[in-house]
């Protein structure tokens, strides 16, 4: 499967996928359905009405993101 996950700066992490399907699950196992979508962005800012997806409250709440994809050295 084909998926790549973007941090947008100061915006949602946007998923894309370019093959295949994807599953969403929420925290007690049940799947959202995504049928016929290839792409759809999470909520970072916390603010969204309609989280996990971002509803564009980032813009309105003036989220500043300390860095859009922290990355760990091992």
């Amino acid at each position: 499967m084909g998926m790549s996950i973007s941090a947008k700066k100061n915006g949602p992490y946007r998923v894309e996928v370019t093959d295949g399907e994807i599953k969403l699950l929420d925290a007690e196992g049940k799947e959202f359905d995504l049928k016929g979508k290839t792409a759809f962005s999470l909520c970072r800012c916390g603010h969204s009405q309609n989280k996990p997806f971002c509803d564009g409250s980032h813009g309105r709440v003036g989220f500043q993101a300390d860095d859009p994809a922290p990355r760990t050295t091992g």
